[in-house]
């Protein structure tokens, strides 16, 4: 069993107070946050402490400070990007069509060197693990392959995935602070293109993406669509 254990400053205790706050609605996007000094009795802690707090969270683009007017919450930039972030579930059945997943893989590793940078872990701490399949109308059109952090979502893997998707279940359970993410066409591994019913090397639509909660990656993921089958819009 892991032991390692971190204990969390005082100051990043602050900022994820604040960042729950926002995403459970206490706190709404353009809506000014309570003073510095009221936020330093509120935590028992320093005026510094907790300016060192808002200023981070400021950078990040949570906040915005407005001198003379006081600090508020910014808008949300993960919002607008091209690709937004919900439920393939949820938008299959937008378009009038029936979902359903197969579950290939529900596991716990140890997260090696690659991701223990990406998630600024030790290499012999736990991730959890899930591949999934998705079905539009029982054909497949994404493999979903995802890796989260337990610190984030410790009962990740007690989920029936077959009821909901991680997408909904994380969203719900794991307030969202920002993500970033790649789409490249790349040719279907063996295993991919076994689940997607495609021939090895056929082309694929590959969205990689990873996500922060609570200031800390929360999951890292990797999507598979078959190219010729599915493609990516937005609004502009």
């Amino acid at each position: 069993m892991n032991t390692h254990k971190t204990t969390i400053p005082v100051f990043q205790h602050i900022k994820n107070s604040i960042l729950e706050s926002i995403q459970t609605g206490v706190w709404r996007q353009g809506e000014a946050i309570p003073p510095e000094l009221t936020l330093a009795k509120q935590f028992g802690v320093s005026r510094m402490t907790v300016n060192r707090a808002l200023r981070e969270l400021t950078a990040e683009h949570v906040l915005t400070r407005v001198q003379g007017s006081g600090t508020f919450v910014a808008q949300q930039k993960y919002q607008t990007t091209l690709i937004e972030i919900q439920s393939i579930a949820k938008e299959i059945r937008a378009r009038g069509h029936v979902h359903r997943s197969e579950l290939y893989e529900l596991s716990k590793a140890k997260a090696g060197e690659t991701l223990a940078f990406e998630f600024s872990v030790s290499p012999t701490d736990y991730l959890f693990h899930t591949v999934i399949v998705h079905f539009e109308n029982d054909e497949p059109i994404q493999v979903e392959d995802r890796w989260v952090n337990p610190a984030i979502a410790p009962e990740y893997l007690q989920q029936d995935f077959s009821t909901t998707t991680p997408n909904e279940y994380l969203m719900a359970n794991a307030p969202l602070q920002s993500g970033q993410y790649t789409i490249e066409a790349l040719p279907a591994p063996e295993r991919i293109a076994e689940m997607l019913h495609m021939q090895p090397a056929e082309a694929c639509l590959v969205l990689q993406r990873t996500t922060r909660s609570m200031n800390q990656v929360a999951t890292k993921v990797t999507m598979w669509h078959p190219g010729a089958r599915y493609q990516f819009s937005g609004k502009i």
